[in-house]
């Protein structure tokens, strides 16, 4: 296998060489810097992006005495977090130029790691369905997902190897699916959302993209602040699989119900017990569930924008979630989230059969467009259930685009779900 460029690298791989001696953390910057100045004319991955201020944080780094778990790595952040030395911008020309006073919690977890936050990765219109200006690395005539797109984006075509992004619906998973990208949503909670901007705080996670499992695996237990401890040499015994094609089967392209069909039938070569599941009737409605919740609290977060800058709102935003989320009555919103959490008891219940259940995540390739994000069906169901959920680069499609295929596990169980990830990543030679 050829040598990879520094850019390249995974984070354990910088972090890796670095210790050794082998590169420093400004040149890991440099190659990260020099590839971004080659695509980012085609991508339009970054919202703000200072070489400055990159270059300093390296060389802070490289004069140090000590080695953080993320030494030298540069992790870009998505602009609905806030940073003390660069714009908070979320998507939307009311806020242009914004300087937060401090760092989200997770930017200054990121740094005293020995993190360099590279910059602020674009964003669609407050973590919402109006698109930014990223485009899709392989194709600019497509989207790359949403609402983290510019994460994935610059994740997935090597600008870094590390971004954080957000989920309230599918916004981590679907574009780090779209992208190749591993992508990883939280089980809820688990993740402080301190500097943070608020979409739906019943729903909202941070979401983690990266090109293996081990980086994820590495940054969450930075950003929860426990001993950094690599995943078992062994992937774990074949687990006990639920293949679950959802009520949204229908909307699910034949290269994705392939993909699906294909990664069981690998499972289950590998040894893994794997057998259908289908949801009860009651999670039918979960979609508008999701909606309701999601809706009623992001048109609230959203009043003082609606107040003194409506006109600056896209129509998008205005006419559907805003519009939809203001018609809300409390009742309905409090019947919601009793719904959500009777579904969430019950999905509990059914997790006693099941230690992964394996799903799309998300219909097929990147839609044709830049108009819309694509369709985040397949993570609402686990996002208003508070599962952790991994999206696996697995499959393309007919195209040469990336599909990716979703593992969920029980909530609270986020680290068996990295070796179920990384067992089914096996099954691949991955």
């Amino acid at each position: 296998m050829p040598e990879k460029n520094l850019h390249e690298l995974t984070a354990t791989e910088i972090v890796s060489r670095i210790s050794a001696g082998k590169t420093t953390a400004e040149a890991v910057a440099r190659a990260c810097l020099d590839y971004i100045a080659e695509r980012e004319p085609a991508v339009q991955a970054w919202q703000f992006l200072d070489p400055k201020l990159v270059i300093q944080q390296a060389q802070a780094l490289d004069s140090g005495t000590s080695i953080g778990p993320l030494q030298g790595v540069p992790v870009g952040m998505k602009d609905i977090i806030d940073t003390a030395d660069m714009p908070t911008e979320y998507g939307t020309p009311i806020h242009a130029g914004h300087r937060p006073h401090m760092d989200a919690a997770c930017v200054a977890l990121t740094r005293r790691a020995g993190g360099i936050i590279m910059g602020k990765t674009v964003t669609t219109e407050f973590a919402n369905r109006h698109p930014g200006k990223t485009m899709h690395p392989m194709d600019p005539k497509r989207t790359p997902g949403g609402s983290s797109s510019g994460s994935a984006a610059a994740v997935g075509c090597s600008m870094i190897p590390l971004a954080i992004g957000t989920q309230t619906t599918g916004s981590t998973i679907r574009p780090a699916a779209y992208n190749g990208c591993v992508g990883y949503r939280p089980t809820w909670g688990d993740l402080r959302l301190a500097g943070v901007m608020e979409a739906a705080g019943s729903l909202d996670t941070l979401g983690l993209i990266a090109r293996s499992v081990e980086d994820i695996a590495l940054y969450r237990n930075i950003l929860i602040g426990v001993p950094t401890e690599a995943l078992p040499a062994t992937p774990c015994q074949p687990p006990r699989v639920g293949v679950c094609r959802t009520q949204f089967w229908d909307i699910t392209d034949d290269a994705t119900k392939h993909a699906i069909e294909s990664c069981a039938a690998a499972m289950a070569k590998g040894g893994a017990k794997v057998s259908d599941l289908t949801l009860p009737a009651s999670f039918d409605p979960i979609e508008e569930i999701h909606q309701r919740i999601s809706s009623f609290e992001f048109a609230r977060n959203r009043a003082w924008e609606i107040n003194h800058h409506y006109e600056k709102i896209s129509k998008t935003l205005r006419e559907n979630r805003l519009k939809h989320g203001l018609a809300y009555s409390f009742e309905e919103y409090r019947e919601a989230r009793a719904q959500a959490e009777a579904l969430r008891l019950q999905l509990d219940d059914i997790f006693r059969d099941y230690d992964v259940i394996l799903t799309p995540s998300a219909p097929g390739e990147p839609p044709v467009g830049l108009n819309a994000t694509g369709s985040a069906a397949f993570s609402s169901i686990w996002t208003a259930c508070h599962n952790p959920s991994i999206t696996l680069p697995l499959f393309s499609g007919p195209n040469k685009l990336p599909i990716g295929v979703q593992l969920v596990t029980r909530r609270d169980t986020d680290r068996y779900l990295f070796e179920a990830a990384r067992w089914t990543n096996a099954l691949y030679g991955r």
